[in-house]
């Protein structure tokens, strides 16, 4: 399929000034994108061979001083043969001399193949071979809920063998995914390894729920203190705090410990909500039966009437 006239400089996406490096790094960088080995959508072999055109009279000094000076008919006057085809004549525009002499546009189009000489191997062709980025490899990694809270390193192996020190960031959530830059799979043809990417899964926690930012943990207190109001230790993600518990707490009621929740990325806490439920003995001794069945007497509270 002929390749027909366009502004080089254009296809390339380089202004008219631009030196041999930042042309060749043009080409490079769109003859990865647009490689029909990589690339598979319907225009990308056609727009390839647009680049490697515009590449090719542009690295030439006396081919670009010519385009820059005729634009389309920078080719004028040049002799053409009569053959046609690849043994000779011009492909899109750019002549091919006949035999084994092949020019260096058509070995950058074709990886120096003749037609019918079997296909290309995976990043091989177009400009003989272009280096393949490696595959992204995905990996679980559970952590505990104190381990996402505080970050810091863990050991990780892997079914393969291998195995890696891990950095966990201060206030990892379930779902995050943890990047380890050129631990995927290998690059072809020079090309550099893909990731591995840990997908962060948080371990159910004996004690706490996680909501959001927020913390939630069930606190026992006595019918007494509940009745009286006391102070009750709380457990926290790094130790222990005390709560009040305000006088005629019922089972459910929450109380808010400001920023001991989860840390954030940011440098913030969410907060923990300390939940009271109220636990009675299971055995009474004699003297305990006595007073309750005193208070049970004297009281004249009822739960189940709506206040």
């Amino acid at each position: 399929m002929a390749v027909g006239y366009h502004d080089y400089y254009e296809t390339l996406a380089v202004p008219r000034t631009a030196t041999s490096d930042e042309i060749r790094r043009a080409y490079r960088k769109l003859a990865r994108k647009y490689h029909p080995d990589i690339n598979k959508e319907p225009g990308a072999e056609d727009r390839f061979k647009q680049i490697a055109e515009a590449y090719e009279v542009l690295r030439d000094p006396e081919k670009r001083e010519k385009y820059d000076r005729l634009g389309s008919s920078w080719r004028a006057g040049d002799p053409v043969p009569d053959s046609e085809g690849f043994g000779g004549g011009d492909f899109g525009g750019v002549h091919f001399t006949t035999g084994d002499d092949f020019s260096d546009f058509f070995e950058n189009l074709f990886g120096g193949r003749r037609p019918g000489a079997g296909p290309r191997r995976a990043g091989e062709g177009f400009g003989g071979t272009v280096p393949m980025r490696g595959a992204d490899h995905e990996a679980t990694i559970d952590l505990t809920l104190e381990e996402a809270a505080v970050g810091g390193t863990r050991r990780l192996s892997l079914g393969d063998g291998r195995s890696y020190e891990v950095k966990i960031p201060v206030g990892t959530r379930a779902g995050q995914r943890i990047r380890l830059a050129g631990e995927g799979g290998p690059g072809a043809d020079g090309g550099p390894r893909g990731d591995l990417f840990l997908k962060v899964r948080i371990k159910p926690h004996p004690r706490f729920r996680l909501d959001g930012n927020d913390l939630y943990v069930d606190v026992p207190v006595s019918p007494s203190e509940a009745a009286l109001g006391a102070q009750v230790p709380v457990p926290t993600l790094t130790g222990t705090a005390r709560v009040r518990v305000p006088a005629g707490s019922s089972t459910g009621r929450r109380l808010r410990l400001r920023d001991e929740g989860m840390p954030t990325r940011d440098g913030r806490h969410g907060d923990l909500y300390a939940q009271v439920q109220i636990v009675v003995p299971k055995h009474l001794d004699g003297r305990e039966r006595e007073l309750y069945e005193e208070l049970a007497a004297a009281s004249s509270f009822d739960p189940r009437k709506v206040n």
